[in-house]
Formats: C-alpha cells, sequence, structure tokens
C-alpha cells in the first residue's frame, strides 16, 4: 500500500521540485562515472594487476573482480537504505557519494603486481567493495528520492532522469576514455594514464557532494511519524512479495543493461572488426541517443502505465535479443553496428527508463528505500553485476553466441514476474499521492 495514504503533505513548487532533482541527479551521474569507469578502462588496467594469461584470461579476472563488488551492493543497499528510510533520503545520497570518493581514489593510487604482489588485487577488490557498498545504497536512495520529489501526474518522465544520469556516468567515463586515447600512446595509456580518470572520479566526488548538500528533503519523508523508531527492513519484510518483485524485475532489466552497455565495448574488440578506439566510440554515441530517449519512455510510462511497459519489454527482448546481437556482432560499418545496438537499447528503455519508480512504487513510505536498495542490489549481485563474466566466460570456451540466449532468458524472467504481479505493478502505491 501507499506511505502517502493519509498524510499531509506541503507541495512543493515546480521550481523546487526542479532544483531538487537536477542536485540529485548531479550526484548520481557522478557515483555511476566513477562505477563505471573500473569496466572502460580495464582493457588497459588488467594486465596491472593481472600480469599473468592472454588477454581474454585478463579481462576475465577484472570482470570477477566487478562481480565481486557487486556482491556488496546488498549490504550496502540494506545499510544505506535504512539510513535513507530512518535518517532521510538526503542523508543516503550523501553517504554513499563519501563512499565511492574514497574507492575512486584507493584505485587511482594502487600500485600494480610488479610493485606489491598479490596485494594489488587484494587492494583493488577492497576498492571495489567500497564501491560496490556505494551503489548498493545509491540506487534506492536516488530512486525513491526521485520518485517522491516528483509531481505525480508526470512522475514517470521526471523518474526517468535517474538512469539518464546513470547511463550519463557511463558516457562521461568513455568520453574521458576517448581524449586519453587523443592524447596519450596506447603505452603510455597502459601504464600510468588509466589512473587520471579515477582521480577525476575522486574529484567529481567532492563536487557532487556538495550540490546534493542543496538538495531538499522530500515532502514524504517529512510527513512520516517517528521515522527514527521504526524497522524498515522489518516493514519491507512484511510483505515479500515486493522485495521479490524487485528482484525479478531488476534481474531481467539490468543483464540487458549491461549487456549492451558495458560489455558491449569488448564484444565489439573480441568480433574482430573494431579498435578499442573505435569500439569506445560507437558505444559513446549509441549512450548519449539511449538518455535523450530515457524522458520519452518515461513520459510513455505516464500515459500507457508501468506494467505495460515491462511487458512490452520482456516480449520484445525474448523476440530480438539474438538477432540484435548477431547483427551486432558482425557488424563492420558504423551503420551496420549503430543501428542494431540503438534496437536493442531501445526495447532495453522500456524497462531502465521506469526501473527505479516501478520499484518505489512497490513499497510503502517507511521501508521505501530499504526495499528498493536492498531489492535491486540482490538482483545485481545474482545477475545484472556478472554478466560481463558470463559473457567472457562462454567467449573462453569458444561459445559466444550462446551469450544471446542467457540474455534473453533474463527478457523472459522479467516477463514472467510483470505477468504474475501484475496487479501490484498497475496498482502502483505511490502514483495515488502527491
Amino acid at each position: 500500500m501507499s506511505g502517502f495514504v493519509g498524510a499531509v503533505i506541503a507541495p512543493l513548487s515546480t521550481a523546487a521540485r526542479v532544483r531538487s532533482i537536477v542536485s540529485g541527479s548531479v550526484g548520481n551521474l557522478v557515483e555511476w562515472y566513477d562505477w563505471y569507469a573500473y569496466t572502460v578502462l580495464a582493457l588497459y588496467f588488467a594486465p596491472v594487476f593481472f600480469p599473468k594469461g592472454d588477454p581474454v584470461a585478463q579481462q576475465l579476472d577484472a570482470a570477477a573482480i566487478f562481480a565481486v563488488g557487486t556482491f556488496a551492493r546488498p549490504l550496502g543497499g540494506l545499510w544505506l537504505g535504512r539510513l535513507s528510510d530512518r535518517r532521510g533520503r538526503k542523508a543516503g545520497l550523501l553517504v554513499s557519494i563519501l563512499l565511492m570518493c574514497a574507492g575512486s581514489l584507493i584505485i587511482a593510487l594502487c600500485p600494480g603486481t610488479a610493485r606489491i604482489g598479490v596485494a594489488a588485487p587484494v587492494i583493488l577488490v577492497l576498492a571495489r567493495l567500497l564501491q560496490g557498498l556505494s551503489v548498493g545504497g545509491e540506487f534506492g536512495a536516488s530512486a525513491t528520492y526521485m520518485a517522491e520529489i516528483a509531481s505525480a501526474k508526470h512522475r514517470g518522465f521526471w523518474a526517468s532522469f535517474q538512469y539518464c544520469t546513470l547511463a550519463g556516468g557511463q558516457i562521461l567515463a568513455l568520453g574521458v576514455l576517448l581524449l586519453l586515447q587523443r592524447v596519450l600512446s596506447e603505452a603510455e595509456l597502459a601504464a600510468w594514464g588509466w589512473r587520471i580518470p579515477f582521480v577525476l572520479g575522486a574529484i567529481l566526488a567532492i563536487v557532487g557532494l556538495y550540490v546534493r548538500r542543496a538538495a531538499v528533503e522530500t515532502p514524504v519523508f517529512a510527513a512520516m511519524e517517528r521515522k527514527a523508531a521504526h524497522n524498515p527492513l522489518r516493514e519491507v519484510l512484511r510483505d515479500p512479495w515486493g522485495l521479490l518483485t524487485v528482484i525479478g524485475i531488476t534481474a531481467g532489466g539490468t543483464i540487458g543493461f549491461y549487456s549492451f552497455t558495458t560489455y558491449m565495448q569488448k564484444y565489439l574488440v573480441g568480433s574482430g572488426n573494431w579498435t578499442k578506439s573505435a569500439a569506445s566510440e560507437i558505444v559513446a554515441v549509441a549512450l548519449i541517443l539511449y538518455v535523450f530517449a530515457q524522458p520519452l519512455y518515461g513520459a510513455l510510462s505516464d500515459r500507457i502505465g508501468r506494467l505495460h511497459m515491462l511487458l512490452i519489454c520482456g516480449v520484445l527482448g525474448v523476440l530480438f535479443t539474438a538477432p540484435l546481437m548477431a547483427a551486432i556482432g558482425a557488424g563492420t560499418s558504423w551503420s551496420g553496428v549503430l543501428w542494431p545496438l540503438m534496437g536493442a537499447l531501445g526495447l532495453v528503455s522500456f524497462v531502465t527508463s521506469i526501473s527505479g519508480l516501478v520499484k518505489a512504487e512497490l513499497f510503502a513510505a517507511g521501508g521505501r528505500a530499504t526495499g528498493v536498495a536492498l531489492g535491486h542490489s540482490i538482483g545485481v549481485a545474482m545477475f545484472g553485476g556478472t554478466t560481463e563474466w558470463v559473457a567472457l566466460w562462454f567467449r573462453s570456451r569458444g561459445h559466444g553466441p550462446w551469450f544471446a540466449w542467457y540474455v534473453s532468458a533474463g527478457f523472459a524472467l522479467l516477463l514472467l514476474v510483470a505477468i504474475a504481479q501484475r496487479r501490484r505493478i498497475r496498482r502502483g502505491g505511490i502514483e495515488t499521492a502527491l
């Protein structure tokens, strides 16, 4: 049920809403830049931490540490979600960005295996665990904040900016890499240039922290009584189907999202048709177009409902993932890759544009941030965060094309969850207020 029912909430002005959404979005952008800088630079720093083995084996090791970072996300989701539900959405946002800053700085300064031996990958794991804690709480706090700060009539449109800034973080990371590829040689980038984006990420995190301090607390949280006394996790577990629904939606949505974004750079290089720089450019252009599409999909959800968005995504994903992946891998020209990649991102957008919102709408206000953060983090840890590792594992075994069917299965799971929970998703508890 909605956490808003019966609450007397002073409405925010449109200007205050926009300022708060911008403040939250900027911090979200910085956090996801720091998180994705790891993936776009793995091609360069993997030999520094994993000097033995062929390039695929090195990337597999780097992808494994990326997956390890996602395993910390449920813990971060529980901790920061609880903080957001008890001390305020803004408090969760501030703590999460501090953790991300620390993780980026550690990666930037960590010596390689040649200097400190096995301690190097161990430190890398610890840094990613810190970042995992950060993004584990970031998604829930950010999704809850965006959903509660937006007006009911256009909540889908405004909440879609969460994934705009999430993908924007990837674009920024790719943009920094493309710039470095222009000014540094391959040898310089592999030796020390890869550290620059992580230093920049730590600096941007401090800027994001300052910007987030200007954000106002949501009226929904301000209206909650005894906010410091209730147990958010107990409220979430009182109705476990909401948590299970979030996990299922996250599993299908993030497998598709990570497949066509973070893994795509390596997929293009692995196809043998593209250099590292060309692959980075194609993915960057696709992500820019994807970002501009998110508000359009969000506005569409305000008209046709969240349930129909999920159903469309599931059906299209099951039917078209395999042919789109095959077309992308076979492409030898920009248009031959960009169009099928945009088709893939277009079908993913039916879920990513409303991902945070549809999850926030499943919970009452007292446990909303905890439910979203914990469920999303578990789903990512089990499925989304391991996507790149699974893809590289298939490739290392000589069965690369099988990965497309794994992604299709993720969309099938999303479709089944949407059908099973159609009443809950259609109702959207948060939509009856504000």
